[in-house]
């Protein structure tokens, strides 16, 4: 699907409406908006992919019963159609505003910051009114409750979020820098903003909030690593130039660069791929701006690693094991790889199937991407795909296929083992059993540390009341 272009007079959420791209339905009752509104709504509810975690693949949009697993277990996305049963329609532009902002629901109960509300925060007041009149006008209701999310005491209790809130949830909107350019300013707003990208790429503490003092270092969302995608020339972005920022974040795809998959491929399928070249530009402008920060471990660029290697001669003729976890790497990169990535692993001459060589996939020592993509392939809009291959390889032939691409097209220092590949076949990350026990730990202590500070208080009361009684 081809981005629409802009007219240079019209506000790029007006031309995207204008497109066909973002349609405005009729304004609902109660919530009348006009058509701009409702579009520059839809235009930002793209831009903050929305749908990547309120829609389940196949299920209606925005009706929520994802599962987003998280180091405490899974939380259910909520329904955000304007259904008044099981949905936000019985929401005002206030509570609306305060469950997008400030993590609070309608009935008051406090929200997971899996739902990124400390980047939402940032927005501004006209857009998260355009937002509302969106929702309540364009989307359609669905009167469908989820499942409840129930995770492990102490995080059962919503009001523990209350102590994180006041801890890591910065409430102040985005403030634009005088110093910075207009187009590194829209940039930043959206990154800290709408597209919180620092969700994915920021590191997070022991109590899961993003570190702030490594931004946009790189992160893992459950087996997916999101990369360093700070201006460290090394481990980050430093040599991309912003054509190629856009060009990945458009495409999905940098040549010599960089393929999405996983998640980041899902922010490209449902949300990146329609923002105008303007706002992908400010995001790249606002990305290399970000100070850098290095992995001792990447001794040089990512994406340069790798020269082209072709061991496919020295195993012609020489018969396959019998066992096929004995075959080496060379035969399963043959039998499963060599027919799209080439002999050397060049990739296809027309650049569709992305070369193996110079690809940050294998030039990183975080390898879960690696194995990911072999298990679980790639497909990407409009004709990106890459088949699985989980039924076909078992674990220690992953492993093997992976540790051959490393070595021969990758950074020789990274490993893949075949318990690595068991654990992401089977799924998002385990609850973190350490954070879920030192947490039930830290509840059962808390009181028992407070009613001793009290009771030794009392004590020392008593002492000096009983030596002042004596004094006189």
């Amino acid at each position: 699907m081809r981005r629409p272009r802009r007219r240079a007079a019209a506000p790029a959420w007006l031309a995207l409406a204008l497109s066909g791209l973002i349609g405005a339905a009729a304004p609902g009752p109660g919530h009348a908006a006009d058509a701009d509104t409702i579009a520059r709504g839809k235009y930002l509810a793209i831009a903050s992919d929305c749908t990547a975690c309120h829609t389940l693949p196949g299920g209606k949009p925005m009706a929520g019963g994802l599962p987003i697993e998280t180091p405490i277990g899974a939380i259910i996305a909520t329904n955000i159609t304007p259904s008044k049963t099981a949905g936000i329609g019985n929401y005002t532009l206030d509570q609306f505003s305060a469950a997008l902002r400030r993590g609070v629901r309608r009935d008051g109960q406090l929200l997971y910051p899996a739902m990124p509300y400390t980047a939402y925060a940032k927005l501004s007041d006209e857009d998260v009114a355009a937002l509302y009149a969106y929702f309540m006008n364009s989307v359609e209701p669905v009167d469908q409750k989820p499942a409840e999310t129930k995770l492990p005491l102490p995080f059962n209790i919503r009001l523990s979020m209350a102590a994180w809130n006041l801890l890591f949830l910065d409430g102040k909107p985005f403030s634009s820098d005088p110093s910075q350019s207009a187009e590194w300013n829209r940039g930043a707003y959206l990154v800290r903003g709408p597209a919180h990208c620092g969700t994915c790429h920021t590191p997070r503490n022991l109590l899961m909030a993003e570190q702030s003092s490594r931004e946009m270092a790189g992160g893992d969302v459950g087996f997916w690593h999101a990369p360093n995608v700070t201006s460290d020339a090394n481990s980050g972005i430093g040599g991309w130039s912003v054509d190629e920022l856009v060009a990945y974040m458009r495409d999905g795809h940098a040549s010599a660069k960089a393929q999405a998959g996983g998640p980041m491929a899902e922010a490209v399928e449902n949300s990146l791929r329609f923002l105008t070249n303007a706002d992908l530009r400010a995001i790249a402008v606002y990305l290399k701006s970000v100070p850098a920060i290095h992995d001792p471990a990447d001794t040089r660029p990512t994406y340069l690693w790798g020269n082209p290697t072709d061991d496919l001669a020295k195993i012609r003729g020489v018969p396959l094991p019998g066992d096929h976890d004995q075959w080496s790497g060379a035969q399963i990169y043959d039998a499963y790889c060599a027919s799209c990535h080439q002999d050397k692993g060049q990739g296809s001459f027309d650049g569709r199937l992305p070369s193996l060589l110079h690809n940050t996939a294998l030039g990183t020592t975080n390898t879960n991407n690696v194995v990911a993509v072999i298990l679980q392939g790639l497909r990407r809009q409009p004709d990106v795909l890459m088949p699985a291959f989980a039924d076909a390889l078992s674990d220690q032939q992953v492993a093997t296929l992976g540790a051959y691409l490393i070595e021969n097209f990758g950074n020789p220092a990274a490993k893949v083992t075949a318990d690595q590949v068991k654990a992401i076949r089977a799924g998002a990350a385990a609850p973190n059993s350490t954070l879920i026990l030192g947490a039930q730990i830290a509840t059962v202590a808390a009181p028992l540390v407070v009613i001793a500070l009290l009771l030794g208080w009392i004590g020392r009361r008593r002492s000096r009341g009983e030596n002042a009684s004596d004094m006189g």
